[in-house]
């Protein structure tokens, strides 16, 4: 996962490059939030998976999960706000935050398919 986020960081700066040099700073502003708000929920489900995990694992002391999935539906609603506020006063396209949004879908099943390559020891 830390994988798949670093290579969103990658792509993003990119992308925005890109965005920036074909339409207009806002587009590439707005490709970087869509980008933010992917990478975020790409960590905070990293975070929710491990507490499950452990939760599941006899071995290990579980985290508390009030907290983890309090974050997680805090985080939800920010994201909402950021979308809404983002769109409301940059006046971008909404194809440049769903590019950005796309951007961490497109890393993450980078990185699954590359582990599916991988051969198991």
């Amino acid at each position: 996962m830390v994988r798949a986020l670093r290579l969103l960081v990658v792509l993003s700066l990119i992308a925005a490059a890109v965005f920036w040099g074909l339409s207009n700073w806002r587009n590439a502003v707005l490709l970087l939030v869509g980008s933010a708000i992917s990478g975020s929920s790409l960590w905070e489900w990293m975070r929710l998976i491990t507490a499950i995990n452990q939760q599941m694992d006899s071995g290990q002391t579980p985290r508390p999960m009030g907290m983890i999935l309090f974050g997680f539906f805090a985080r939800l609603c920010l994201t909402l706000v950021v979308l809404y506020g983002s769109l409301k006063y940059l006046h971008g396209t909404v194809l440049a935050l769903a590019a950005g949004l796309g951007l961490g879908l497109l890393s993450l099943s980078f990185e699954a398919l590359r582990l599916l390559k991988r051969p198991t020891a």
